[in-house]
C-alpha cells in the first residue's frame, strides 16, 4: 500500500522524498523550529535528514506512522512536516509538527493537521487522535483548539530535552466531534 497524498486548498501533504533533505535540515534545524519540538536536534547535522526520510516508508507499510511533507500547492515548496503516529490495537493516534520559521503565522500549520485529522478519522479508521505541545508554545495549542481539540492535561517538567525540563499540555479528540 502507498501513502496517500493528501490536498487542501493551498497545501499538498506528500510523502518525503531523499531530495527534500537539505530542505528538511535547514528549516527543521532552525534554532526557532528545534526548540519547539521534542524530537528536532539542533544542530541538525549531514546525514539525519536523510537517516530520518528513510524510515518512513517501512513505518507506513507496517501501519505504524504516516509522515507528510508540508508543501505549497502553488510551486512545490517544502514548508514543514505533519506525522502521525498510530496504535491500531486502541484505534488512536498521536501527531506532531513542525513549520518552517519563514512559514509561521500563515495557518499553514492548522490546514495541514485538518488534513491528517480527515485522514485519520476517514481511511484509516481511527476513533482518538492527541497531540502535545510544549506550554512556552502557546501558538501550537491554538492550533489544536482550532481543529476542535480539548486540552485534556498539563504535566509540570514532563520533558528534558538538552538538560532543560518543558511543561507539556495534551490536547485530545474523537471522531465523532470531528468536523473535516
Amino acid at each position: 500500500m502507498n501513502q496517500p497524498i493528501l490536498e487542501t486548498e493551498r497545501l499538498v501533504l506528500r510523502p518525503f522524498r531523499l531530495d527534500d533533505a537539505k530542505d528538511v535540515q535547514r528549516l527543521a534545524g532552525a534554532p526557532e523550529v528545534a526548540a519547539t519540538t521534542l524530537n528536532v536536534p539542533h544542530p541538525y547535522e549531514d546525514g539525519m535528514a536523510e537517516a530520518w526520510i528513510g524510515t518512513h516508508a517501512q513505518s507506513f507499510q507496517e501501519g505504524r506512522l504516516a509522515v507528510f511533507a508540508i508543501t505549497l500547492k502553488k510551486c512545490g515548496t517544502l514548508v514543514g512536516c505533519v506525522g502521525l503516529s498510530v496504535t491500531r490495537q486502541h484505534e488512536r493516534g498521536e501527531f506532531g509538527y513542525w513549520v518552517g520559521h519563514p512559514y509561521w503565522n500563515n495557518g499553514y500549520a492548522t490546514e495541514a493537521t485538518r488534513a491528517l485529522l480527515a485522514y485519520a478519522f476517514g481511511p484509516l479508521g481511527l476513533n482518538r487522535i492527541v497531540a502535545g505541545h510544549y506550554s512556552n508554545n502557546p501558538s501550537s495549542g491554538r492550533v489544536m483548539v482550532k481543529l476542535g481539540m480539548k486540552k485534556e492535561g498539563y504535566f509540570p517538567q514532563h520533558i528534558l530535552k538538552e538538560g532543560r525540563y518543558f511543561d507539556l499540555e495534551y490536547y485530545g479528540i474523537l471522531k465523532r466531534d470531528f468536523n473535516a
